[in-house]
């Protein structure tokens, strides 16, 4: 189940589930009962920081740049904005010009914009940069725009790559994260959002010295103030 109604919102699930018996990145766990009278379990978790889906920080491409725990609570919600491009023939690179077209009336400071596209395959398999992965590309110039709108996050359902080539992944993380625009990757269930404008919300651990962290998306749609 990953929609659900509170009153007269919506609220949609957009975490993919971890099952530490089949996920290909690390995450094991350990379970035990410190012993006693009463049953008293603990869990140790070894994660990646960059497990299912998860929020990279500005840290995670530059030791000088601000980690986790730097960032204000407010980077990590707001409003969101979901942008399926469907214009453009598979393996093109989303430009200026293009994102212009399908959302720039619609951009406000502070925005959570989610890129998509109808070319989805499951994002860090043996299909990506296959024949079969036929994804639109990230590039400089996108990321040129998102920093002159002063978007705070940019998320990615599995119709755009980032990872096609080290010049433009390289490029778009350097424009963007410097400023402290983070990333929100290995986004599900985008299918069942009914409005491309929602409340989103994506909070991380506050850990000192972390670079990216697992986390659980949601969004709200129908809270009038992010509409």
């Amino acid at each position: 189940m990953c929609t659900y109604n509170l009153g007269k919102l919506k609220v949609v699930d957009l975490t993919k589930v971890l099952d530490p018996q089949t996920e290909s990145r690390r995450c094991h766990l350990w379970r035990f009962n410190t012993g006693g009278p009463i049953p008293d379990f603990h869990t140790i978790m070894d994660l990646t920081s960059h497990l299912g889906t998860h929020v990279e920080c500005p840290y995670h491409h530059n030791d000088d740049w601000t980690d986790v725990q730097g960032l204000p609570l407010t980077s990590f919600m707001g409003r969101g904005i979901y942008v399926n491009i469907e214009h453009l023939a598979p393996n093109s690179h989303i430009m200026p010009e293009d994102l212009e077209k399908v959302c720039g009336d619609r951009i406000k400071e502070g925005d959570v914009v989610i890129l998509d596209s109808p070319y989805r395959i499951p994002p860090f398999t043996p299909l990506t940069n296959t024949p079969d992965d036929k994804r639109l590309f990230i590039c400089r110039e996108a990321a040129e725009w998102f920093k002159e709108k002063k978007v705070k996050c940019v998320g990615f359902g599995d119709g755009v790559s980032i990872e096609n080539n080290y010049e433009d992944v390289c490029a778009f993380h350097d424009v963007l994260m410097e400023v402290d625009i983070i990333f929100l990757e290995v986004l599900q269930n985008l299918e069942k959002l009914t409005s491309d404008t929602f409340f989103i919300s994506y909070t991380p651990l506050p850990i000192k010295g972390l670079d990216s962290c697992p986390v659980r998306v949601y969004a709200i749609e129908g809270l009038a103030e992010f509409m």
